[in-house]
């Protein structure tokens, strides 16, 4: 596993990671305009929707495939995806009067 690629969310997840097959939501970060070997690599990976013209993907991954990508030469980084909540309540900010 190439540290370095990983972002500090994505590390301390891997740490974390109770099983081989608990997966990891992630970003797959590579240099434009991948070769068809690298196309392949990502397709037998699981991730949807590659083609050579973008440079960033979304997945879902087993750490060992986290593991494995991150040892591409043409990944540049890899990040956790972390699910957003909502904001439920209005912040009270006071009105200036003149």
């Amino acid at each position: 596993m190439n540290y370095q690629k990983l972002d500090a969310a994505l590390a301390t997840a891997l740490n974390e990671v109770q099983s081989e097959e608990q997966s990891l939501g992630i970003f797959i970060h590579t240099e434009p305009l991948l070769d068809s070997a690298a196309i392949a690599v990502l397709k037998s990976l699981g991730v949807s929707g590659v083609t050579s013209d973008k440079d960033i993907f979304t997945a879902t991954l087993s750490p060992n495939a986290i593991s494995q990508l991150s040892e591409q030469s043409w990944v540049k980084y890899l990040k956790r995806s972390q699910q957003l909540h909502l904001v439920s309540r209005r912040i009270n900010t006071p009105k200036l009067g003149v």
